[in-house]
């Protein structure tokens, strides 16, 4: 940085930046990315047009957020009023901890959560808290006893990344039956629509019920809609209040209320894309085995796959084949490469060259 006597805030120079998952390989003439959990299909036709039919109105502010609240609310039985929406669910995640935490106060998660719960705490002076996972899983136990009267916030991402593995309503329970009074969790739901309905954690209910847990959802996987940004919280009304107050008035741009009300509303298409990533995800994940990698169960839309002291090799092999997957090296995983899940040809290619790189082929 240029030397000048004007500094940011103690600790925001100890943020290492967020890197998305690379886009392109250098050199290569063709690449199919498989390191951010995009969907491979993009969004419904439904949203294509509704983006379409807002280009001549580019001009204009955002209106109300009302009507995609309340398709949001028609569809997951919620009420429209305790919902407010972002810019994308780390908008989300970062305005609450902007709200409730701030120097002095902690910020837990489990120690392979989302990498923004960590840099949100220190954008706003908290100090970030980890607790162990037991077999790459949230601890219950271990949360609940990284607690003290000191946290304010308690981030369960539920399924989580880059794991792809979730805890069960009973064990949300504990945790919000746990929290210190001052405390606020926040249930990261952001690929919930890949679950089957039988698998779902009840979040819902669970916010429903308490006055201290939240839940963000996001439109940025299933719905294919990640250029947009748009996410969703559901949450107690003195939360939904509080975030009113802090938002900006217009952090939602006018595209993207007018697509994500044409998405929600679609979901037939999001019953399509949540079975096909099913079929293809556990698919891809026996296809991986078979070959000799070990892989974490998943029930998101991308595989956690175990390289050992190869897995440089690997993520170089799979390049060489244009692959772009995820070195997850941040999240305390220097031995893992994340993979999302593509379409048909993608998850062959994949298959292809990881027997390829094993020998198994």
């Amino acid at each position: 940085m240029t030397e000048t006597a004007i500094r940011p805030r103690p600790g925001i120079l100890d943020i290492a930046p967020y890197v998305g998952g690379a886009a392109s390989i250098d050199g290569a003439n063709r690449s199919i990315k498989l390191s951010a959990n995009e969907n491979p299909f993009g969004p419904s036709d439904k949203a294509v047009q509704a983006y379409r039919d807002h280009a001549g109105l580019l001009g204009l502010y955002p209106e109300s957020h009302a009507p995609v609240c309340q398709a949001i609310a028609d569809v997951h039985g919620l009420e429209a009023e305790r919902i407010v929406l972002g810019n994308g669910s780390d908008e989300l995640i970062s305005l609450l901890t902007k709200a409730y935490a701030g120097e002095g106060d902690e910020v837990l998660f489990s120690s392979h959560g989302f990498l923004m719960y960590r840099l949100s705490a220190m954008a706003c002076g908290a100090t970030p808290v980890t607790a162990p996972e037991r077999d790459l899983t949230t601890d219950a136990d271990a949360m609940i006893a990284a607690m003290t009267d000191r946290t304010k916030l308690v981030f369960v991402a539920n399924p989580n990344n880059p794991t792809g593995t979730m805890i069960g309503n009973g064990e949300l329970v504990r945790l919000a039956d746990a929290l210190p009074p001052q405390a606020l969790m926040i249930i990261d739901a952001a690929y919930a629509e890949f679950l089957r309905p039988s698998e779902r954690d009840g979040a819902e209910e669970l916010v429903r019920a308490r006055e201290n847990v939240a839940m963000t959802r996001t439109f940025s996987k299933i719905y294919g809609l990640a250029a947009l940004r748009l996410g969703w919280c559901y949450a107690p009304e003195h939360v939904v209040s509080v975030l009113h107050r802090v938002r900006g008035p217009f952090n939602v741009t006018a595209p993207a209320l007018a697509v994500g009300e044409a998405a929600i509303r679609d979901q037939t298409y999001v019953e399509d894309c949540r079975v096909k990533n099913e079929v293809w995800r556990d698919w891809l994940s026996r296809e991986i085995e078979d070959a000799g990698l070990p892989v974490v169960p998943s029930k998101g839309n991308f595989l956690l796959v175990e390289g050992g002291d190869r897995v440089a090799a690997l993520d170089e092999h799979l390049k060489s084949r244009g692959l772009i997957a995820r070195r997850v090296d941040a999240y305390g995983l220097p031995h893992h490469i994340r993979i999302s899940i593509g379409d048909e040809d993608a998850c062959k290619m994949v298959a292809e060259a990881i027997r390829a790189f094993t020998g198994a082929g």
